[in-house]
């Protein structure tokens, strides 16, 4: 089990502006979203809500591993890399809905189970 690091959740809680979401399809064609609805969840996922997914969600459950980017409140950039699970019920599809908007659908939890996380050329994970 990786855990995210504390700096990691430091910086996340000053990210500036929506993530990055990237998943790839069967092929290995790469498909790249804005996410603004998205949270960490326990001690390795990163969650985003599928309100609008579409070959997202595809990618997804076609097994694709995927990566979140974002930029801190101090401009510094990180990427989390792993693999993608796609819950449509269960604790951690509950926890998306508490904080998803209500405007929005939230069909599903996107969940990145973090491997590796870099800043830069900077392994940090």
């Amino acid at each position: 089990m990786s855990t995210i690091p504390q700096e990691i959740r430091d910086a996340w809680a000053t990210k500036s502006g929506p993530v990055i979401f990237t998943t790839a399809d069967g092929d290995g064609k790469p498909n790249a979203i804005y996410a603004t609805c998205t949270e960490i969840y326990e001690e390795e996922y990163v969650v985003v809500a599928d309100n609008y997914f579409q070959k997202t969600k595809a990618n997804i459950l076609n097994g694709c591993t995927g990566s979140i980017l974002f930029i801190s409140e101090e401009k510094k950039a990180y990427q989390l890399k792993g693999t993608l699970e796609y819950h449509r019920e269960g604790p951690l599809f509950e926890d998306m809905k508490r904080w998803n908007p209500v405007q929005h659908p939230g069909h599903a939890a996107a969940a990145l189970k973090v491997k590796e996380i870099y800043s830069g050329s900077e392994k940090i994970l």
